[in-house]
């Protein structure tokens, strides 16, 4: 179950919520594969290409390559 889901099943109890932040919030990521993103649909982790910059995900770049300058060879 996500974080959120978590906050709103205990939301009446103040003392739950209160220990449940203090202990089980998400980390603030400086690096690897949750901190970058893709630049046009905002999807994060695997398939994100990274070569010239480019920060797209495997679809979104897919749709815009031929716009890039990338020509399908096979």
């Amino acid at each position: 179950m996500s974080y959120e889901g978590v906050l709103n099943q205990i939301e009446n109890n103040k003392n739950k919520v209160k220990r449940f932040k203090k202990n089980n919030k998400p980390k603030d990521r400086d690096f690897g594969k949750s901190k970058r993103k893709c630049r046009r649909c905002g999807r994060r982790g695997r398939g994100i290409i990274r070569k010239y910059d480019l920060y797209y995900c495997r679809q979104c770049f897919r749709e815009i390559a031929d716009k890039l300058g990338f020509k399908k060879l096979s």
